[in-house]
């Protein structure tokens, strides 16, 4: 019955445009329309990375809650986390409509928003009435008009390290025009330092994640690598969206210019996050993100390296239920193998991944 009542809603969701279907959703969740969904909670998924402590290891990427709408709603699904976001000091409108596009034939879609966002007072102001207790990540980007886009994140950092479970500084999005020449080193050296700075001087020290791009070659990643090891950054998200086309369907909107993200994204974002971990060592935190969309899907990113996973655009094309699902297919797989606890699969396909890059 559920399954049936998901693909009916889905048919009437696709028959809007897909921006208008998402805030549809948002407002779903905001009245209590999405029943929560969790599975039941299973010690052996429980993770700790970075020194924060999580119910499971399956996280909401950021891009879904922009403006910290819903993320205790979403944790309601079953996720063991949530990241909101990205939200820059402004607000600001983003590109020009129309700018996402569904890859029905590709499970996949491609959107060019531009940090569309209502800036950090309003999210502030939601994220104050969230529960302490709720794993809540923050993704601070930068104005696209900024004349200082690392004092940007600085103020990111100021002003949500009190609220936020970690923070994500984004500087892999493709759709703010310059934003990913951040990843070059030397810039990304003094962002590093900076934001740094910023949190030892805030009322609070969450940890702080960086989130890189799927385009990446090895010698960028190595530089990434070094800069992030130096700096004494907690972790690694990989990866943001990517600019690749290659083996689409969709041959339509496979032309649009913007960020690709989902099933197509999965083998080039899970062989960099093999790599990175290659880079970092074994005592870096990183997230995998990109294609999640079963549970064998996120087991395959810890195999890669991931301590942890997240998703956004398998629940555009499996429903609110998908967590739940996952979360569940998790804790099959850990009583079928008989491990004490799901840390033990990371890296176990990590040489593998790494060579396909």
């Amino acid at each position: 019955m559920i399954d049936a009542f998901q693909s009916l809603a889905r048919r009437g969701l696709f028959l809007l445009d897909p921006e208008a279907a998402h805030g549809l959703s948002v407002k779903a969740l905001k009245t209590g329309l999405v029943p929560a969904c969790a599975a039941p909670a299973d010690p052996r998924l429980t993770q700790t990375v970075a020194g924060l402590t999580f119910a499971n290891p399956l996280g909401m990427a950021a891009g879904y809650d922009k403006n910290a709408e819903v993320p205790e709603a979403l944790l309601r699904l079953g996720f063991g986390f949530t990241e909101i976001g990205t939200v820059t000091p402004k607000p600001q409108a983003g590109n020009d409509k129309p700018r996402i596009f569904r890859l029905v034939e590709d499970d996949a879609v491609i959107n060019r928003l531009g940090f569309n966002n209502e800036g950090h007072r309003a999210a502030l102001t939601r994220l104050r009435g969230c529960s302490r207790d709720a794993m809540i990540g923050v993704n601070i980007g930068a104005n696209k008009d900024s004349a200082d886009r690392i004092a940007d994140y600085e103020r990111g950092v100021a002003r949500f390290a009190p609220y936020a479970s970690y923070l994500t500084v984004n500087i892999s999005s493709p759709n703010t025009p310059g934003l990913r020449n951040m990843q070059a080193r030397e810039q990304l050296g003094d962002l590093l330092s900076r934001v740094m700075t910023a949190r030892t001087e805030a009322p609070a020290q969450p940890p702080v994640f960086l989130k890189i791009a799927p385009d990446l070659v090895e010698a960028e990643l190595e530089d990434i690598a070094a800069e992030v090891a130096e700096k004494k950054i907690d972790g690694v998200i990989v990866s943001n969206t990517t600019l690749a086309r290659t083996g689409l369907r969709s041959v339509t909107a496979a032309g649009e210019a913007g960020g690709l993200s989902g099933k197509p994204l999965f083998e080039r974002s899970t062989a960099v996050l093999a790599r990175m971990r290659k880079l970092l060592g074994p005592n870096m935190a990183i997230i995998g993100v990109g294609g999640v969309d079963s549970a064998d899907a996120a087991l395959e990113k810890i195999r890669a390296g991931a301590d942890l996973v997240q998703l956004y655009t398998g629940m555009i094309y499996a429903g609110p239920t998908l967590p739940g699902r996952i979360v569940a297919g998790m804790a099959q797989f850990v009583e079928r193998e008989r491990l004490k606890s799901i840390g033990e699969l990371r890296d176990t396909g990590c040489a593998s991944w790494s060579e396909r890059l």
